[in-house]
């Protein structure tokens, strides 16, 4: 018996939401009293089998083939499959980002197993029935659920597990592993990439600026650049602010828009609706700036300034100039 933990790699490296993954798995792994096995797909898996011992992995199986260029789910979730029946996996599981969930989806489709998604906790002392906790309604809702199943498939909500190293590291043992695939498989694949965005992504910054109605305008958004620059952050926006055309959706932070998980969020004008704070919620830390100080972001902030944000954030910039000598 195996509980197998699919991570994600873009190219060779692998993503905060793998290391998650990890995580998370060791956790389940000793509640179930199997080793932890990694999966990892595709071409670039072979460098990262130390990364996954130092996370605890225990045994690493790298799957390729000729078809597994680059992302692929039907192609990924039939290649877990297959794995998962050679070695008698009692579970799979992975992270639940957009290809996490994807792929436990289709694995659920072309077996027949039930899938639970976005968990934040898993009990899973009991071999027959699992409980767990996750996330419904994009995170305004928590479900306690148990899970029967022949195999177990379920994926932990991405950020709900802060990713850190094994006390000691697993021994890395690496188990090559080639499906039997064929174009059928690859009906959805990455063919190709245009680079749109280059360094930091508004999801993995590790500051963000974010302006809501109370910016004003798009013009408004400018101190917020400042502010972020120097900081060496990015900026995002509530969903009032992309529906007014200030600023794209691509740097709208929310359940509709990206999810973050900054080391500190900089919410200026911000009311705070629920679909938003779903999206700002994992932050470690988040500073409000708003004139209402009964505003939702601002009641559930680390620490709020009651003030106009254009007073403000220009006084945060300037003091932080001054103290780098720019």
């Amino acid at each position: 018996m195996a509980l197998l933990v699919l991570l994600e790699h873009d190219r060779g490296a692998l993503v905060e939401g793998a290391r998650e993954a990890l995580t998370a798995g060791r956790g389940l792994a000793d509640q179930m009293n199997v080793d932890l096995e990694a999966v990892i797909i595709g071409e670039g898996a072979q460098d990262l089998v130390d990364e996954a011992a130092a996370y605890g992995a225990e045994t690493v199986h790298v799957v390729t083939h000729d078809l597994l260029t680059d992302y692929g789910p039907d192609a990924w979730a039939e290649s877990v499959l297959q794995l998962a029946d050679d070695v008698d996996a009692e579970a799979v599981m992975s992270v639940g980002t957009d290809r996490g969930n994807e792929v436990l989806a289709q694995l659920g489709a072309r077996t027949g197993q039930p899938f639970v998604a976005n968990c934040t906790s898993v009990d899973a002392s009991d071999d027959d029935e699992w409980s767990m906790t996750r996330v419904q309604w994009g995170g305004s809702l928590l479900e306690d659920s148990t899970l029967t199943a022949d195999r177990k498939l379920v994926t932990f909500a991405h950020h709900a597990v802060p990713a850190a190293e094994a006390d000691s590291a697993g021994s890395g043992d690496v188990s090559e592993f080639e499906p039997e695939l064929d174009d059928s498989h690859t009906i959805t694949m990455i063919r190709d990439r245009a680079v749109e965005t280059q360094g930091v992504t508004l999801s993995t910054s590790p500051v963000v600026v974010s302006g809501g109605r109370g910016v004003g305008s798009a013009d408004g958004f400018e101190i917020l650049e400042e502010l972020a620059a120097l900081l060496g952050g990015r900026v995002g926006c509530s969903r009032a602010v992309t529906n007014n055309g200030w600023r794209p959706h691509a740097d709208q932070v929310g359940q509709t828009g990206t999810r973050i998980a900054p080391e500190i969020y900089i919410a200026t004008g911000i009311s705070g609706a629920i679909q938003h704070w779903v999206g700002a919620m994992a932050s470690k830390r988040i500073l409000a700036i708003n004139t209402d100080a009964e505003a939702n972001m601002v009641t559930k902030a680390d620490y709020a300034v009651i003030a106009d944000l254009h007073k403000v954030v220009p006084a945060v910039s300037a003091e932080i100039r001054k103290r780098k000598g720019l």
